[in-house]
């Protein structure tokens, strides 16, 4: 029985050091704030007009700064090992450029319509 009790303990040690993190509200709310000054600021940037490609690296560079807090910290990968928050981060990074450039390429591309009538006038 006391088996039982130390392979208990000794099982409860092992779960604690992997365990759940507890963060304090002062700080979730805080990156909460973070959030949504940077939702606003989305909002804000849609009314001036940089052109296609500078207001598409504007909003994609502003869901990256969210994606990366939402990442760390409420996926808590702020307290796990650092290895796991640089590929977080690493793999945001790519696909932001990823989604970015595909976008930005797609502009220099005329539209199914607009390519149907070009070959609907060709002789």
């Amino acid at each position: 029985m006391s088996d039982t009790t130390a392979h208990d303990a000794e099982h409860h040690d092992d779960h604690g050091d992997h365990g759940h993190h507890v963060v304090p509200l002062s700080l979730l709310f805080g990156v909460f704030l973070i959030l949504m000054f940077l939702t606003v600021i989305t909002v804000a940037v849609t009314k001036f007009d940089f052109g296609y490609e500078l207001n598409l690296v504007v909003a994609m560079a502003i869901a990256l700064v969210k994606a990366v807090f939402v990442g760390l910290y409420f996926m808590h990968l702020r307290w796990d090992a650092p290895l796991n928050g640089f590929i977080l981060v690493t793999s945001l990074l790519f696909v932001t450029l990823f989604i970015a450039f595909t976008l930005i390429d797609t502009g220099q591309y005329a539209t199914f319509q607009e390519a149907a009538a070009i070959r609907g006038s060709a002789p």
